[in-house]
């Protein structure tokens, strides 16, 4: 089992969904959250001089998923997700230790979805 955090533009979110359905992946948790990456943040040019301001808004994902839904759940938030440009995120991989459903006592993979 493995647990995939994406961060992803807020803007991509629908697009990330769409083909994490079209691989059957349609559990996750979403959070809006802050961040900065190799942007350093908003850049903006204020009476000539380049400042940097404030942190993105960014949506972080969080999916578990069993070994064989792992590199299709990579595949389909690349897909949606990428524009090409510095900003579109990260996707990390953790191994998952143990998942339990909390409303039938389920463990393991059976647990996860």
């Amino acid at each position: 089992m493995k647990l995939i955090i994406a961060i992803i533009q807020p803007h991509k979110l629908e697009a990330v969904k769409r083909e994490l359905e079209a691989v059957e992946v349609n559990l996750m948790t979403v959070t809006n959250v802050l961040g900065q990456g190799r942007q350093k943040g908003i850049t903006e040019i204020y009476r000539g001089a380049k400042e940097i301001g404030n942190l993105l808004n960014k949506v972080r994902l969080d999916i578990a998923v069993n070994e064989s839904f792992v590199e299709p759940a990579i595949t389909a938030i690349n897909k949606g997700a990428r524009t090409g440009n510095l900003g579109d995120g990260k996707i990390f991989i953790i191994d998952l230790h143990e998942c339990i459903r909390i409303s039938s006592g389920e463990r393991g993979g059976t647990a996860i979805g």
